[in-house]
């Protein structure tokens, strides 16, 4: 097990102005509703024979915000917008919808419960139901709902609550299969706001950044088929991050952005396989998700946190570069893009936040939108689903040499914290009062009542 960094000043250096970050300590108490939950996979290693229209976990079919087998948008929308297809009424949370085949899930709170909803992803007719008793109590913000997008596989639905609860529901019937209550069997530490970030499946088990970290159990692996554990590892406290897959070499790796630390572990057997830093303690949490780029890994987080790019091999970790600049994320997701990443530098709570194209590999700029406002991300082909904080989606050309927008509609009015999903043309959202199915692929008119 390896780590190395170029230099000693890692966590020292000064930002230069005037891009100078300031940790606002108030910005924690406000910052569970921005998270997206996000939770993702990364690299060609789960994309197989993926399907226009499969969208089953946060950040798409490879958790890398890259929609697979996904045609580009003609853009051809009537004056007020694309048409809205369905919506139907969310509680509290932020956790989007994921889609498989024909169905969409639907992940909230109803008063005192957590209600997994599956609907036609088509019509939004429900198709069923299944609701948990939810004991969650927000210490900062008002909002109680889960985080955690559902993660669905050809016959399951994993959800993790925001208290803690890991359940597996069967995917047609949403019969309950197995739960698990992480908090009670793992013991971990108070988190700022509830349990966050994504389980990943894989080869039969679900991995889940418990944060057990009095308990060893950072990282539990349970059986996906019955609920057992396989493995648990490590003192690593919880975050807002989720795991991603990737195989430099012929080792198969999956890396965890935890509290403070970032691991890269074997996930048949929990072995832990590399580790370095990343994170700061105080009042901040790690909530954007990890990024596999060919054998190189990036990292980034606000809170005068900044940015890793680091050499992967199958057993170690060498940061190359690190900085705040070019890109100091809260918790969105930048996407690939040629050589390049566009990403959002800043907080959603903060100024307007920036979008910028860059080179992760020596953190130069190819250009910067400053004063876009914050928003999540998904590629298409060579467009950019820009989708901001205020309810405004963005297409934009996804294009390494200047910024170039094509298309711009206001979808709600309200705020939109949840990552959205794409399914062969539809675009599912939510925000903090409903859920929309909207069709962006055509000229029907948009319908509104």
């Amino acid at each position: 097990m390896t780590v190395c960094f170029p230099h000693s000043a890692f966590w020292s250096q000064s930002p230069p102005a005037p891009f100078a970050r300031k940790l606002v300590r108030s910005s924690c108490i406000r910052f569970r509703g921005f998270l997206l939950a996000a939770l993702l996979l990364t690299g060609s290693l789960q994309t197989g024979n993926v399907q226009a229209g499969e969208w089953p976990q946060l950040l798409g079919p490879n958790r890398d915000g890259v929609a697979v087998n996904e045609a580009e948008l003609p853009l051809k929308w009537p004056e007020n917008g694309p048409a809205v297809v369905w919506k139907t009424k969310v509680g509290a949370g932020v956790a989007g919808l994921s889609v498989l085949q024909d169905t969409a899930v639907l992940f909230h709170r109803e008063g005192d419960e957590e209600v997994a909803v599956c609907l036609n992803s088509r019509t939004g007719e429900e198709r069923w139901r299944q609701t948990f008793a939810a004991s969650y109590v927000a210490r900062i913000v008002p909002d109680d709902g889960p985080l955690c997008a559902p993660v669905l596989t050809d016959d399951a639905v994993i959800l993790y609550g925001a208290a803690g609860n890991l359940h597996c529901l069967e995917r047609k019937t949403g019969k309950i299969r197995w739960s698990v209550d992480t908090d009670e069997q793992f013991n971990p530490p108070d988190s700022y706001f509830g349990s966050g970030s994504s389980p990943l499946v894989v080869d039969g088990k679900v991995l889940v950044n418990v944060g057990g970290s009095r308990t060893d159990a950072g990282v539990v692996a349970f059986q996906l088929k019955n609920g057992q554990v396989a493995w648990k590892t490590g003192a690593w406290a919880g975050s807002y991050s989720s795991p991603v897959l990737t195989k430099p070499g012929d080792q198969t790796v999956a890396i965890f952005v935890t509290r403070l630390e970032t691991v890269g572990l074997n996930p048949a057997t929990g072995r832990l396989l590399f580790s370095l830093p990343f994170g700061q303690r105080g009042p901040t949490v790690n909530g954007a998700n990890p990024v596999v780029k060919g054998d190189h890994l990036f990292l980034t987080a606000s809170y005068n946190i900044g940015n890793v790019w680091a050499k992967l091999s199958s057993e170690n970790v060498e940061v190359e570069r690190s900085g705040l600049m070019p890109l100091a994320s809260q918790y969105t997701t930048p996407v690939p893009v040629g050589n390049s990443l566009i990403g959002i530098d800043g907080r959603q709570d903060g100024p307007p936040a920036d979008l910028v194209c860059f080179d992760p590999a020596s953190g130069k700029e190819s250009w910067r939108e400053t004063s876009f406002g914050y928003a999540t991300i998904i590629r298409v082909g060579k467009q950019l689903l820009i989708m901001k904080t205020d309810g405004e989606l963005v297409v934009a050309a996804a294009d390494e040499e200047q910024y170039r927008e094509l298309a711009r509609v206001r979808l709600s009015n309200s705020t939109c914290r949840a990552l959205p999903a794409l399914s062969d043309g539809y675009f599912y959202f939510r925000d903090e009062q409903t859920a929309y199915c909207i069709d962006l692929r055509g000229t029907a008119a948009r319908n509104d009542e």
